[in-house]
């Protein structure tokens, strides 16, 4: 597979390589070595959650407090969406900025969302299914959303008939969230992920083999 980096720092689209003969197709959609190569630590695997939505339906746009946040890999194993990552963390150079992936059944694509970063989606068929393997389980005291129909994010949505449930509906818009305190920090995410490295990284995977090996 190939894990490349989005524009928004902290975000990797995931290009699998698909095995396909007449009695279907094969494909690796996840490998945590590969991802922590890019990432800088491994993925906790937490949680995993699924989402089925029809054509046209918004979800987001979702975020966590950090720490601890909540880390995403997202595919789409039936139908299609547009993925979309944006950039909410107050401080970064690419503050408010946003990117599309499609996701689809197709080619097989994920997305790896890191902490602080804002998520979302727009269905472009029915019963669009999503997988998302998050880094944590679900707390709903820091879990946060800005309208992703708000204009100064002008999110080009396909869809002139965007669905939205009640709680994206009266989400606030990322300058309403920003005056009221409630977005992550550049700086705060970065230190974050930092202490991920450390504790989760290389040098830390090699102390657990040795600890294994040694059966201490």
């Amino acid at each position: 597979m190939k894990i490349v980096p989005l524009s928004i720092g902290g975000a990797w689209q995931v290009v699998p390589q698909l095995h396909g003969d007449p009695r279907g197709l094969f494909l690796e959609w996840y490998r945590h070595d590969h991802l922590a190569e890019a990432v800088g630590h491994p993925l906790r695997l937490a949680q995993g959650n699924m989402s089925v939505s029809a054509k046209d339906v918004v979800r987001g746009i979702h975020y966590a407090d950090v720490p601890p946040s909540q880390a995403k890999y997202v595919s789409c194993v039936r139908g299609a969406v547009l993925d979309v990552v944006v950039d909410i963390r107050v401080g970064s150079p690419t503050f408010g900025q946003w990117e599309f992936v499609r996701l689809d059944d197709v080619e097989r694509r994920s997305v790896y969302v890191s902490e602080g970063l804002g998520h979302g989606f727009v269905a472009l068929t029915d019963d669009a299914t999503l997988n998302y393997v998050c880094s944590e389980t679900y707390n709903p005291v820091g879990e946060r959303s800005i309208n992703p129909l708000d204009p100064d994010l002008a999110i080009e949505w396909p869809t002139e008939t965007p669905v939205l449930s009640d709680r994206d509906t009266a989400a606030p818009s990322l300058a309403e969230a920003r005056e009221q305190g409630l977005l992550p920090d550049y700086r705060a995410c970065l230190a974050y992920a930092a202490k991920l490295d450390v504790a989760y990284g290389p040098a830390a995977q090699l102390q657990e083999s040795a600890r294994q090996e040694t059966g201490r």
